[in-house]
């Protein structure tokens, strides 16, 4: 079976990561990001996991996802309940897990078309 990468760039998707970066639709991004399939790619305005607040998750309200993936950084780490409880009351799910493997299950519930948004923390 041949597998062949669809370029149509119609959605989001990432096409490639690092430690200290993520590419969407073969654009480099090396700062925090918030990532939708359908709307365009916004910077996250946050450095670290530990200077995380709850209007970093806020700002996720608008795009109205119905699962957010936060990827954490190099490791797995859970944000404070306090700090998603806006999603929390809007029934939005977010997932924890480490910064790669936010990026290969966005693109997994992406494909799906699932109402995904990616919070991609890359610490400064």
């Amino acid at each position: 079976m041949k597998l062949h990468q669809d370029s149509s760039g119609a959605l989001n998707t990432v096409t490639a990561y690092g430690a200290q970066y993520v590419e969407i639709n073969l654009e480099r991004y090396e700062s925090s990001i918030v990532v939708m399939p359908d709307t365009p790619v916004m910077p996250w305005p946050v450095s670290s996991f530990d200077a995380l607040t709850p209007e970093h998750f806020e700002l996720l309200l608008a795009a109205a996802p119905e699962l957010v993936v936060l990827g954490t950084g190099s490791r797995l780490r859970f944000p404070h309940p306090r700090l998603t409880a806006a999603l929390a009351a809007r029934r939005i799910g977010v997932e924890s897990m480490d910064f790669m493997a936010a990026c290969r299950t966005y693109n997994i519930l992406m494909a799906e078309g699932r109402r995904v948004c990616a919070a991609l923390l890359i610490e400064q």
